[in-house]
């Protein structure tokens, strides 16, 4: 009997060497996205290897097909299944050895770790089942990691079943999860492989299921404007072309724009190899200091695009690139190209300044009253009594006290022949239950009337929703002083206790609504 044969007998696959490595592939610090990524990226490969076959079978504009789906109640289950090739006879030993390195590394699959760690690490207990193109024999071998560390197993059983020559498709199925993917998660989880295989869904390659929710990837409208600094000029758009080579191998092909309207978590750049997203997906964008400055900036509001790098290395939970020496000139190449005179775009982001289209704020208006009204309802019922029943407040006439400061600026203004200075400071002190702090201190004819303005941003409420985008900090600190001096003015008028509206609205913000 040749070898070849044998193979199609064999009841056992060898997991030899290192089998207790599997236990520590738990560990590992993958994101759930790009675990689930390693499944993807066996059948867009798979696909690519047999694709001449499966186009002789189904013909022209075959597509791969993976489905994902998640059962997120406990102990919580994964299954995913692809229409690619499966695992031909000829693989089947070297698929579940860890480390193995597959015959062709040039592709999406490289390392022979992928399906293993990313399995491991979410799941003590897994199985594949497979079917190869062209081949009459179903296999399923299951993992038990548990069990294999512990009796120290060099071998698994292969359970087969006679079957179609013509049928071929993968299925892995985790059980018992590490990790429980939630509501949340399960969104970002979504957002992140659309943009991890845009490249190949664009292009009619994929089809990407999650939950039965195809997955589609939605391409950014782009800037269309005259530039800021030519005032009357032609209308451009804001896109260009960006190609540079760095000899050895190393290139860089792809583009950059600005976006219309604007998105802070939608801005970046995405960093693809092989056609495949590595770095910069759903709010991840790679923002690197050099090219957008501070967090916050216009150009983390606009600028994007799409860079594809070849001949660099890759980590092997393909989550981000190993740069050696090569990012600071990558950088300072990408910012003189960003920049170019024939399309300046860091020079146009930096100035341009529009309001968001009315369907855009819209969805955003809406978006923002139903999660505020959803927190009241579940957080006011029992916040308002307590706090409704606090005697009435009135406003400091001291100083505040010392605090951890952060930021500190003063002002001095004229109000009816008499000086006002306020000073406004932001603090960073996590013991202070206050949103909002303030203290009107009268002067004399020499002196102003003093008042201090203080915003605690270690606050849940500024934890939450604004800690370190300017304009976010900027508009509630806005807020805050209007809040103040409207408490102010209402004291001249003759009312009392001004202050008990102020104390009210820091008790409902600190019981209630700092929530998400």
């Amino acid at each position: 009997m040749s070898g070849e044969d044998r193979l199609d007998y064999l009841d056992t696959v060898s997991i030899r060497p290192g089998v207790s490595v599997l236990s520590v592939l738990r560990h590992l610090n993958y994101k759930p996205w790009f675990a689930l990524a390693e499944f993807v990226d066996n059948a867009v490969q798979s696909f690519f290897e047999c694709r001449d076959l499966l186009e002789q079978l189904h013909g022209k504009g075959f597509k791969v097909k993976v489905r994902i789906n998640i059962d997120s109640r406990r102990p919580g289950r994964i299954s995913v299944i692809d229409n690619a090739g499966g695992i031909a006879r000829e693989d089947f030993p070297r698929a579940f050895r860890p480390a193995a390195v597959p015959t062709n590394t040039s592709g999406l699959s490289e390392f022979g770790m992928g399906m293993k760690s990313a399995a491991c690490w979410f799941s003590p207990r897994w199985y594949v089942r497979t079917k190869a193109l062209r081949e009459a024999v179903e296999r399923t071998v299951r993992f038990d990691v548990d069990k294999i560390v512990h009796d120290q197993l060099e071998e698994l059983g292969i359970t087969r079943a006679s079957t179609d020559e013509d049928l071929h498709f993968t299925e892995v199925v985790l059980e018992d999860l590490h990790h429980v993917p939630v509501k949340k998660t399960v969104n970002k989880i979504k957002e992140h492989l659309t943009d991890i295989y845009r490249v190949f869904i664009r292009e009619g390659l994929l089809e990407l299921y999650f939950n039965d929710e195809r997955l589609t990837y939605t391409e950014p409208t782009i800037l269309t404007t005259p530039y800021v600094r030519d005032k009357g000029g032609e209308t451009r758009t804001w896109r260009k072309d960006i190609h540079f080579d760095f000899g050895e191998g190393l290139c860089v092909t792809g583009f950059a724009a600005l976006r219309d309207p604007g998105n802070f978590a939608r801005c970046g750049f995405a960093l693809f190899r092989r056609g495949r997203l590595i770095q910069g997906s759903g709010d991840e964008g790679y923002r690197p200091p050099l090219i957008y400055g501070q967090p916050g900036s216009f150009r983390s509001l606009r600028l994007f695009g799409e860079l594809h790098l070849e001949g660099f290395e890759v980590s092997h939970t393909k989550d981000g690139f190993r740069w050696d020496e090569n990012e600071q000139p990558f950088l300072e190449l990408l910012k003189d190209d960003l920049d170019s005179d024939d399309l300046p775009l860091l020079r146009q982001a930096d100035d341009y300044r529009a309001l968001a289209s009315k369907n855009v704020r819209k969805q955003a208006a809406q978006k923002a009253v139903d999660r505020a009204v959803e927190t009241m309802q579940q957080t006011l019922p029992a916040a308002l009594p307590a706090i409704a029943d606090e005697p009435p407040a009135e406003t400091p006439t001291q100083s505040l006290s010392a605090q951890t400061v952060l930021a500190r600026r003063e002002l001095t203004i004229d109000f009816r022949g008499k000086k006002w200075l306020i000073k406004v400071e932001l603090t960073d002190e996590p013991a202070e239950s206050q949103w909002l702090s303030i203290s009107d201190q009268l002067g004399s004819d020499t002196a102003p009337n003093v008042i201090e303005i203080r915003v605690a941003l270690a606050h849940p409420f500024m934890v939450n929703f604004a800690q370190t985008d300017p304009e976010d900090v900027e508009a509630l600190l806005r807020v805050a002083a209007a809040l103040a001096l409207a408490e102010k003015l209402a004291r001249l008028s003759g009312q009392k206790y001004t202050g008990t509206i102020r104390r009210n609205l820091n008790d409902i913000l600190r019981e209630a609504l700092s929530q998400i």
